[in-house]
């Protein structure tokens, strides 16, 4: 290849950053002086872009005020917006001169180029020594490959009707238009924090850190997905199959809205000896595109198709774990792959609306509510209710953010999702008076929930029977028809005892690191071998 070539193909390949091997060869890459000055430039030029857009009202104010968008003014504006861009280029030229004098960078550009036309396990396997930026990488499962499952129906809840006649829908177009432009210009950013360039910047060594320690001491395999709307996912697969003896079933992990796999919580199910797919939300980290929830639901679908397709998972052995506001995209994936093996759900919530609401002020009521509703109602329950599978919820009881009044562990949300899924789930139950009695126990943790228990007389084989002896007359399809001829008191019984097994305490904030001992298998009926079966670890 010629040196203009070289330099011309150089100029815009992605950044190294590290490079994988046995002990002394794990190192980061050592870029030449042109290559460091080049990035150090390009990097600050970035930041000042960023910076100037999250203040550009601020800014675009201050430049007015100061008569810079007069005639000739805006000549001076123009000629320094000039000079940063002659910057830029020049930078870019510098630092792919460097880049072709390095040979650590020429070695990588080869294996870079040889995956990217042939990509094949012995290439694979030559990339996945390098660390680089993530938009180079191949793409390695696209939705468009898939026929069956592609065209297989998808469900989605549908949104609240936010008007009931013309004269409301009228009236209600500024809120509309408002709500609207909040959400796709600062809303969604707030939602999810995680998607902003500058947080990822800050973050970015801590996540070669923890991407570093995936791959190095896990053995770790990254991947690139490609969904239905031709957004690329970051995915990182820890293969236990021929391992450990929890290796056979693969834990999905959903990150929360500021959570990266690289430092979330692919750590308690990879410790417990669980194969264990994470990916990040789209907009995060390596993945490209928007955490709105059509995006999210492509991202979490390709996942796990990829897990099914690729990896070679059956949906029975797969077990989805979602935390905080990650229990989205995990509802929405249990319910349009009910055959899973489980759901985990931890410090999540059941409706994001209330929190918004307790978030924003009082006066944007009815904008937050609308611009909720049509473009980010992420309503967890209503995707829950549609999955007919084993569910553990874990509640933070010292949780900070998902609760509505701090420090009242009565109002937090995971209290009120589990509330719905077992009204839901067992309608003749849990009547008015059961439901009290739920949000009483609810309002308690560690050894005050201990004594309610033994001050109500809890009778977990009496409870475990009469549900065993129901779905071996009937069926164990949801909603269950048990409880009809029930008096009160074994009513508060069964509900305590549902509580028990569709839930756990734990005692922690809500960003606090799940121990093992945490992650259990969600409580099931076995109704073949006529016991239940709650396996632990």
């Amino acid at each position: 290849m010629s040196p203009l070539k070289m330099i011309w193909h150089c100029l815009f390949s992605p950044r190294l950053i590290k490079i994988y091997g046995n002990g002394p060869a794990e190192k980061l890459y050592e870029p030449t002086t042109f290559e460091r000055w080049g990035d150090q430039v390009i990097h600050s030029l970035y930041i000042m872009w960023k910076i100037s857009i999250y203040t550009s009202p601020f800014l675009t104010t201050f430049l007015y005020r100061k008569g810079y968008f007069v005639m000739d003014n805006l000549l001076t504006l123009s000629k320094f917006v000039t000079s940063l861009g002659v910057i830029l280029v020049v930078s870019f030229c510098i630092r792919s001169v460097g880049r072709c004098n390095n040979p650590t960078y020429q070695r990588f550009i080869k294996t870079l180029r040889e995956a990217q036309t042939n990509l094949s396990p012995n290439t694979k396997e030559q990339l996945s020594v390098y660390d680089f930026e993530f938009y180079g990488w191949p793409v390695e499962f696209r939705w468009s490959d898939l026929s069956k499952d592609a065209a297989k129906h998808r469900l989605y809840i549908s949104h609240p009707v936010s008007h009931r006649n013309t004269f409301q829908y009228v009236s209600s177009i500024p809120c509309q238009i408002i709500g609207y432009i909040a959400i796709h210009s600062f809303g969604i950013r707030l939602v999810y924090p995680g998607s902003l360039s500058l947080l990822q910047t800050i973050l970015a060594q801590g996540l070669l850190q923890g991407r570093s320690k995936l791959i190095e001491v896990n053995r770790g395999v990254r991947y690139k997905l490609r969904t239905r709307d031709e957004n690329d996912i970051d995915g990182m697969f820890v293969d236990r199959r021929h391992s450990t003896p929890n290796g056979n079933i693969l834990v999905i992990c959903c990150e929360g809205n500021a959570g990266f796999y690289e430092v979330g919580i692919m750590g308690t199910p990879v410790e417990a000896g669980y194969s264990v797919l994470g990916w990040n939300h789209p907009g995060f980290g390596g993945s490209t595109g928007t955490p709105y929830p059509s995006q999210e639901q492509n991202a979490i679908d390709i996942v796990v198709q990829f897990a099914i397709h690729s990896l070679g998972f059956k949906p029975e052995n797969i077990m989805l774990f979602g935390w905080s506001i990650g229990g989205y995209s995990s509802t929405w994936a249990a319910m349009n792959y009910p055959e899973i093996k489980g759901l985990i759900l931890d410090a999540t919530f059941d409706d994001i609306l209330p929190l918004a609401l307790h978030h924003m002020p009082k006066w944007a009521e009815s904008i937050v509510r609308l611009a909720i509703r049509e473009y980010v109602n992420l309503n967890n329950f209503e995707q829950l209710s549609k999955y007919p599978g084993p569910v553990l919820l874990i509640r933070r009881s010292q949780d900070e953010v998902i609760c509505t009044s701090e420090g009242d562990i009565s109002t937090n949300r995971g209290n009120n999702l589990l509330i719905k899924l077992l009204k839901y789930r067992y309608p003749l139950i849990l009547g008015d008076s059961q439901v009290k009695l739920l949000e009483e126990y609810l309002s308690t943790t560690g050894g005050a929930q201990d004594q309610f228990i033994q001050r109500h007389n809890i009778n977990p084989d009496l409870c475990k029977s009469l549900i065993e002896s129901y779905i071996s007359e009937h069926s164990k399809s949801y909603p269950m028809r048990i409880g009809e001829e029930m008096d009160d008191e074994q009513k508060n019984q069964m509900t305590i005892f549902l509580a028990m097994k569709y839930f756990k305490d734990y005692k922690s904030t809500h960003c606090t690191p799940l121990p093992t001992d945490m992650f259990q298998m969600p409580w099931d009926v076995n109704i073949e071998t006529d016991y239940l079966a709650i396996p632990h670890l």
